[in-house]
């Protein structure tokens, strides 16, 4: 079964329909995703129930990046595992002589270059407390070396539904809401400026901020669970700006 056609088959026959039975989720803005070509949606992360409700919405495959060893397990666990994580969309990251970080960019990459759609957490991991931290510039480096216009996308309520450090919560209506695209074809060329890439990363998150209505915390997310742990987080560094034009 192909990759496409498997992920139809989730989404509305095997999946899909229990989870809009069973929690009624909403969509909003939903026709500003792009009907063709790519484009990169960019999103809060409160639970990893996100990864279920947001592509659910959305008229395409969504496809996210995952560790290459969902992808190489071995007998029976190993061959369920490998055929999930690639018929939901998902692609392994590429650590062949890169990070993990750029390992993702290169997948993801490669996900644009066919004209699909990417989506990509700009926090990098999920958010501990329901607030919305500092995003990471990878998806700004990502947004111009491809061309591509990212959605920003808020998801509410998904944080009940699966608590950090909990399987399930309790059953409430999640709201996904999709932005309108930004173009970022103004600082074409200026991928290596990194003031560039911190002012368009600023610029995504504060358009989350705005759909989201989060709190939103100085610091990125690793820092603020290394906080709450009694660790030392690094040097605050500023608050996202509305305007970088």
């Amino acid at each position: 079964m192909s990759t496409k056609l498997f992920y139809s088959f989730l989404k509305w026959v095997a999946v899909g329909p229990l989870l809009r039975a069973v929690f009624r989720p909403t969509w909003e803005g939903v026709e500003n995703i792009p009907r063709k070509g790519p484009a990169i949606l960019a999103g809060n992360h409160l639970s990893y129930a996100d990864w279920l409700f947001m592509p659910l919405g959305s008229p395409r495959m969504v496809r996210f990046v995952a560790k290459a060893e969902y992808f190489t397990g071995t007998g029976v666990k190993g061959f369920l595992q490998r055929a999930f994580f690639s018929g939901t969309g998902n692609v392994p990251i590429d650590r062949s002589g890169a990070t993990a970080a750029e390992g993702a960019l290169i997948a993801a990459k490669r996900v644009l270059g066919d004209g699909e759609l990417f989506g990509i957490y700009p926090e990098g991991t999920r958010s501990h407390d329901g607030k919305l931290y500092r995003g990471r510039t990878g998806i700004a480096r990502l947004a111009l070396d491809t061309g591509a216009p990212v959605i920003p996308v808020a998801v509410i309520g998904t944080d009940v539904i699966a608590p950090p450090g909990k399987k399930l919560g309790k059953i409430v209506r999640p709201r996904i809401i999709f932005g309108k695209p930004l173009d970022f074809s103004r600082y074409e060329g200026m991928a290596n400026d990194r003031y560039i890439l911190r002012a368009i990363t600023d610029e995504i998150v504060y358009e989350i901020l705005k759909l989201s209505g989060q709190e939103y915390v100085d610091m990125y997310a690793t820092d603020a669970k290394k906080l709450a742990n009694g660790e030392k987080p690094a040097k605050k560094p500023s608050r996202p700006t509305k305007d970088v034009a």
